[in-house]
């Protein structure tokens, strides 16, 4: 298996007047295609700072962060910009849809970004909206739309450029626990289809259901646990 994430010897120091807060001291890890990946940790662990580096949404303070073997860490601003639009995928707790947009043209958003000609924009957003089941809703506003169909849409907008890795920022936190096990097992699903997903969560379903556990605590990762399917079950 090839590696889409690696970093090395990553820092994130964040500078406040005379204070300054140590957020990441020095990870190293790397992310094989195909993983489902959960990291976890306690609120202020670095796990949110860490997706968002990975995700191309910071830079680190110092170290190394290669997406598919290329070096981003000191990209420009534009460049961070067009490889998030096209090689990553991000779906967050309160969904980010546009509320004046239907669910058709937040879909594709992403492709209006690349310049993907309309014809072909709409026939890959309809192709991932009828992967996540949502073909009678394309013309609803989000605001139509339960919490679970609006985090298929959100779905749906990650995978239409098909992206290299999925980041998902707690995506079960505003579900209930049945709209939550239906994410989880459409995860589950496109993990199955061979896409990369890493998870920052504190769901303890999400994390036990991962193929890997990623432990982060005061800037560092603590632990590092890889799950069988028996583990799984």
């Amino acid at each position: 298996m090839r590696n889409v994430v690696r970093i090395h010897e990553l820092r994130k120091v964040y500078v406040s007047g005379q204070i300054e807060v140590e957020a990441l001291r020095g990870v190293d890890l790397s992310v094989e295609e195909g993983e489902m990946i959960a990291i976890v940790g306690p609120s202020g662990s670095g796990k949110s700072t860490l997706m968002h580096i990975l995700g191309c949404l910071d830079t680190p303070t110092s170290g190394t962060v290669e997406l598919e073997g290329r070096e981003i860490s000191n990209v420009s601003a534009n460049e961070r910009a067009r490889i998030r639009n096209s090689r990553i995928g991000f779906v967050f707790q309160a969904f980010n849809l546009l509320p004046r947009f239907t669910i058709l043209q937040n879909v594709e958003l992403p492709l209006v970004y690349g310049g993907i000609h309309r014809r072909e924009r709409r026939r890959k957003a309809m192709e991932m909206i009828e992967r996540v089941g949502l073909t009678d809703r394309i013309e609803h506003e989000p605001q139509q739309l339960s919490g679970g169909q609006r985090q298929r849409a959100a779905i749906a907008r990650a995978l239409v450029n098909d992206p290299a890795i999925i980041f998902a920022d707690e995506p079960t936190g505003n579900l209930d626990t049945r709209t939550g096990e239906q994410i989880l097992e459409l995860f589950e699903e496109l993990n199955g289809q061979g896409r990369t997903i890493i998870t920052v969560t504190h769901d303890h379903d999400i994390a036990e259901r991962s193929s890997r556990q990623i432990m982060i605590r005061d800037g560092l990762i603590v632990a590092d646990r890889q799950q069988t399917a028996a583990d799984r079950t």
